[in-house]
């Protein structure tokens, strides 16, 4: 159990990049979709990870985060933690 544990953590990648149109090209449409309304609100997408489930598009707009999943779903009160 605990060896899975450890591979689904090297399986999650969070992707920071420095140029947003790098990241922008590697959301689904759905995922492109819901993010241009979330930044109507002034949230600016900062990374995906990635895992067996999809991709997970990270925002943040000042202290808050949302995330939209593979499918488009937005989240604007998720239970993560964002390191800085």
């Amino acid at each position: 159990m605990h060896a899975t544990a450890n591979r689904d953590a090297l399986l999650e990648r969070r992707a920071l990049n420095s140029a947003p149109d790098n990241l922008w090209n590697k959301l689904s449409i759905a995922q492109k979709f819901a993010a241009s309304s979330l930044t109507q609100f002034g949230y600016d997408l900062r990374f995906i990870r990635n895992n067996r489930e999809g991709s997970l598009a990270i925002l943040l707009c000042n202290d808050h985060a949302a995330t939209i999943s593979s499918e488009g779903e937005i989240e604007t009160s998720p239970d993560i933690i964002i390191r800085s």
